[in-house]
């Protein structure tokens, strides 16, 4: 059964046109349009419904040790009110998710997952909890809206007592007199912020923020912009550029797997495996567009395949994601296979946007 988020009527009677994704009904676009929507978050501030995503919660006197076992990062040197981004792997170093995690306290964490996977994610969790933790799904009591772009701070700074200061920071705050979470995070390659609340306040604070919206130019926000803002960024996809037989070292995140720790669950793959393919960026130089799935060739060899493509609104030209050979040279030459047509490519650096 598909789930609705508990924004979806309000979002809807506001022009939402909607979409299976992750098992509920999003928003894909509204009236103005993806390209609006985009430009929106680049220059002034885009408004998303991001309720889909899955909560947990893990507490205990141990939590610490649980988390340093479970994810790919570091955790032992941890701030409060820090997040940090992670990887969670298979016993053969594939990814099972990637996530975001929140240190309230030393004996408490706040799991943020990917939506397709939080019952997958929780059973797994559940399943690895080696030093009495106690893990609590919250994900149908929370709502979640994200607020990107370069004016996103001064929107919600006549909202909120406080915001966080730092990026990759939160802070508790107070709505309709229910606490909420705020953190300085995003999925667009601009600044920003995510706010978790309880499912009761979630439309007042939506509400809220459209009555200040126009003030500062912005504008609600869909699934399809929220795609082409993390394309131009370089922001891996679960499902897209990793799954549970990609290894966690073949996608460029290695700044946040630590094989230096004691443990994690699929360290031991990871050390012994080395990996077959990278990420890279490409920069389409002919007219088509590189979609997901389209092989990638060296002088007639194919040495991969895309695994994100489009137009970039900002950049004017098309840009994509591949997963390439490791073995293959990565010099010119570099063609892809778009239904019949070839395009011609070029290796460029990632991000393809940067703020």
């Amino acid at each position: 059964m598909i789930k609705k988020t508990v924004l979806y009527e309000k979002l809807l009677g506001e022009g939402g046109k909607f979409v299976e994704f992750g098992g509920f009904y999003m928003p894909v676009q509204f009236r103005g349009g993806i390209l609006s929507e985009h430009r929106a978050v680049r220059e002034t501030a885009g408004i998303f419904d991001v309720s889909h995503m899955g909560e947990f919660i893990l507490e205990g006197a141990e939590a610490e040790r649980d988390v340093g076992n479970l994810f790919t990062n570091e955790f032992a040197d941890m701030p409060k009110n820090k997040v940090r981004y992670t990887l969670m792997c298979n016993e053969d170093g594939g990814v099972a998710d990637d996530l975001l995690v929140y240190k309230a306290d030393d004996r408490k964490y706040y799991i943020v997952v990917n939506a397709s996977n939080t019952d997958k994610d929780r059973e797994l969790i559940k399943s690895r909890l080696k030093y009495g933790s106690v893990l609590r799904d919250v994900s149908d009591e929370i709502s979640m809206i994200a607020v990107q772009g370069p004016r996103a701070e001064a929107l919600l700074g006549g909202l909120f007592s406080e915001l966080p200061k730092g990026f990759y920071t939160f802070v508790f705050s107070e709505f309709s007199g229910e606490r909420a979470v705020i953190s300085r995070t995003g999925y667009t390659g601009e600044d920003g912020f995510e706010i978790y609340a309880p499912n009761s306040v979630a439309i007042g604070l939506l509400e809220r923020i459209l009555e200040v919206s126009g003030k500062y130019g912005a504008v609600l926000a869909g699934l399809g912009a929220r795609d082409t803002l993390r394309l131009e960024s370089a922001m891996p996809l679960y499902g897209h550029e990793m799954n549970e037989g990609t290894l966690a070292t073949e996608i460029g995140l290695n700044a946040y797997i630590k094989l230096g720790k004691r443990e994690f669950v699929g360290r031991d793959a990871l050390v012994s495996s080395p990996p077959g393919f990278r990420r890279v960026g490409l920069k389409i130089t002919d007219r088509g567009v590189a979609r997901e799935g389209y092989p990638v060739y060296r002088d007639g060899k194919n040495i991969g395949y895309v695994t994100s493509g489009t137009m970039s609104p900002t950049l004017g030209y098309p840009v994509a994601m591949a997963r390439l050979s490791i073995g293959a040279e990565l010099g010119g030459g570099l063609t892809v296979e778009a239904r019949g047509r070839t395009l011609a490519a070029e290796i460029v650096g990632m991000p393809f946007y940067k703020r």
